[in-house]
Order: structure tokens, then sequence, then C-alpha cells
């Protein structure tokens, strides 16, 4: 099947013209014309990843390996050193970042993986209605997400309102209303932030929150009748 066929599959289920301005969802590297028998879902891209696979294979991904312009292609470092090793294997590849934040991967997570019902969703963040006790409440996301515990900035003993944006959110910290905010890729200016205007924050984990992609769209593709597997994404950073 021809790139192009599947590319507009893709768009259907979940448009890229949704993407931010600043991401870089769609053909990233390939040729709209190439056809391909094998399809490999997965959160990112590594060496082991494009060691690992067949030649002509599409590898769909959800970050995108290239953000902005490259001025250069030095094989020795990232991602000219990846790109380099997928055009001698001829292997495509296709994001679809926060198109599909928007449209699958936070709806799945707070649906699927949390068990909550969405009572509103606003861009990137949907917002939940619960009331528990914030220590059992982030004992249970950290269970969740398989996160060793929970690093969190408790600002309340009680939780009513959650919000929650996969992957990195913080951006929106002041945008948020409600009592606590689930994202990953917290930080310490973002955690003061918070603090100061009375909100709870619980780090869920970029990776931990997203890898949830490849088997959202595996069910998908199946109706294109492609072979289509999801590769053993690891996280690159290691608890000990």
């Amino acid at each position: 099947m021809k790139i192009s066929k599947i590319y507009e599959f893709l768009d259907n289920l979940s448009p890229f013209e949704l993407q931010e301005s600043w991401d870089n969802s769609g053909l990233i590297i390939g040729d709209f014309n190439q056809d391909v028998q094998k399809i490999v879902l997965s959160i990112d891209i590594d060496e082991m990843l494009i060691d690992s696979m067949d030649e002509n294979t599409l590898l769909i991904t959800h970050h995108p390996l290239i953000f902005s312009g490259l001025k250069q292609l030095e094989f020795n470092k990232y991602p000219a050193n990846l790109i380099h090793k997928m055009i001698q294997k001829n292997i495509s590849n296709i994001s679809m970042h926060t198109n599909f934040d928007q449209t699958h991967l936070n709806e799945y997570v707070a649906t699927e993986i949390l068990g909550y019902k969405i009572e509103k969703k606003d861009g990137f963040v949907l917002y939940l209605d619960i009331d528990e006790e914030f220590d059992v409440f982030a004992q249970k996301i950290a269970t969740a997400f398989s996160l060793p515990y929970a690093k969190c900035v408790k600002s309340s003993q009680r939780v009513k309102k959650v919000a929650l944006t996969t992957g990195s959110g913080c951006s929106l910290i002041k945008y948020i209303e409600a009592d606590c905010f689930l994202t990953g890729d917290i930080k310490y200016h973002d955690a003061m932030e918070a603090k100061s205007i009375n909100l709870s924050l619980i780090d869920i984990g970029h990776f931990e929150s997203e890898h949830f992609f490849a088997e959202i769209l595996l069910k998908h593709l199946k109706n294109l009748g492609l072979e289509a597997i999801i590769s053993s994404s690891k996280n690159p950073f290691t608890y000990i």
C-alpha cells in the first residue's frame, strides 16, 4: 500500500491540521508514492529500533524526529545519525503528535487508564470531577502509570476537580481551572508557580503518560489490512 493512502487514513482519523504551530507532525522521512508492506508503531525513534526493523518499513511515531529546520546533517550527531540509518534502510516516518493528543490520547488516558468520566474538554486539557483524599488519589495515579512514586505539589488535602494533559503540559498551568493538574515534565519553577496559586500537581511522566499511543493507533490500523506491530519502546530515564 502506498504511503499516500496510509497518510490519508491517518489524516481522517486525526487531522494533521489540528497540530500546534510549533509541531512537525506529518510525513517526516519518505515518499508518498512509496509502497510499504509493514508498519511499526512507537512513541519515539532510537538506534536500537531502527537496527531491528526490516527495510521498506513505515514507522509511525508520536514524537517527531525533526522539530525544526536542520542546517547540517552530521551523521555522528542526533538526529542525523538516526536519519542516516533510516535512509539506508528505506525506512519512512510519519509523526502524529499534538493532533493525536487532542483527538485520542488524552481521552484514552482519562477513560481507559484512569477510569474517569470526562466532564469537560478545553483543547489539550480534559477535566474530571472526583472527590478523593489527595494522598489516596496520588497513589492511585502512580499505580495507573506504573510510577515508582508519586511526585506531587500538594496544595490541598482533598481533590474535587482534576485537569489532565498527557506529555508536557506545564505551560498551561496559569489557565488551569481545577484543584489538581496531572501532567508530565514538572520542573521546580512549575511547582513554585502552582503552589503560589494553590494548585496541586502530580507528575504523571512524559513517557509514562504517552506510551499508550501505539496501542490506540493499532486498533484503528487493523482496518487497513496491513501488518502493524508495536515496538518495545523504552523510557530513556531509569529509576534507581
